[in-house]
């Protein structure tokens, strides 16, 4: 349906697969620098990365957030965030802890990053980034008398943060088709409960419309399997969050399991609101925010000095 459409509404988001640059930090037995390179008290931490939180791609909630969080807290005066893409924030955080050299990323969960690493979140007491926030499910009107096979499943779908994390983490080795398909086969009976007197359909059309990083790979790649094997032909298009609720509110996708709320695409959300219908939750727990390795001695953004 997108063919004909996306010169219109916008650009297809892209991934970039530049690098940025970590901070480094220097080897030695100074007690200072020792300090500074564990992130000591948040005195010299800046210095180290260099004043700059390793962001991702522009387009995305979180990082519209961190924008806020620099704005609003005084203590990153100086402070900058350099974006790239979420492919790039993974490699320098990699190179960071491989080292164990402070890093600040913008951050959330589910990601695989958590199970592979040891990281925190640093506290937001200006509560910038949020609470706790929910993954939702959100379908163009009328699917539901169009294609009621579809919408039962979309309906039900829901799963726990641990099981978006396992798919994610086996993607790292596998691509994302293969390990949504071992998560369906490992997880029978939670997939029977979604499709529970679904009838078969043959060969109907549906657009599953997503925003390109892992956490929505995973949750569409899962729903693409089960609709499939109800019978439906399924099209995953991922696009910018801004675009992906304008492409359901205007019909020209049928369902996104991929909206985070109520703060991350909350603006997108209520540009929006009452043009889609919104079927609720498909994941609690899920959460944004600034995260470093633990072995870094900061808590808090509070924590973190201005540029000198």
């Amino acid at each position: 349906m997108f063919t004909f459409k996306w010169k219109r509404i916008g650009l297809i988001a892209g991934l970039s697969l530049s690098l940025i640059a970590a901070g480094c930090g220097q080897d030695n037995t100074d007690d200072t620098t020792n300090d500074a390179e564990s992130g000591g008290d948040g005195t010299n931490v800046g210095e180290e990365v260099d004043y700059t939180i390793t962001g991702i791609e522009p387009g995305a909630g979180i990082t519209e957030a961190t924008d806020n969080a620099l704005k609003e807290y005084e203590n990153l005066a100086g402070w900058e965030q350099q974006n790239s893409s979420t492919t790039a924030m993974l490699t320098a955080l990699a190179d960071a802890i491989e080292n164990e050299e402070p890093i600040v990323i913008a951050g959330w969960s589910p990601h695989f990053k958590f199970a592979k690493y040891d990281l925190k979140y640093l506290e937001d007491p200006k509560g910038v980034y949020g609470d706790v926030e929910y993954i939702s499910t959100i379908v163009r009107k009328g699917l539901k008398e169009e294609k009621p096979e579809a919408y039962k499943i979309l309906d039900r779908f829901h799963w726990e943060t641990e099981d978006m994390e396992s798919v994610m983490l086996a993607a790292q080795d596998m691509e994302f088709e293969k390990a949504a398909q071992q998560w369906v086969d490992e997880n029978q009976e939670k997939v029977a409960e979604w499709t529970k007197g679904v009838e078969p359909v043959d060969g109907t059309s549906i657009e599953l419309v997503l925003t390109p990083w892992d956490t929505e790979r995973s949750s569409a790649h899962v729903a693409k399997i089960v609709l499939e094997e109800q019978g439906f032909e399924v099209k995953l298009t991922p696009v910018d969050p801004s675009i992906m609720f304008q492409a359901i509110a205007e019909g020209d996708g049928d369902a996104s399991l991929a909206p985070w709320l109520p703060a991350t695409h909350g603006a997108f959300y209520e540009k929006f609101e009452g043009e889609f219908e919104d079927l609720g939750e498909n994941l609690k727990g899920a959460k944004i925010g600034l995260v470093v390795p633990t072995y870094m001695d900061i808590d808090s953004i509070e924590d973190l000095k201005p540029a000198e």
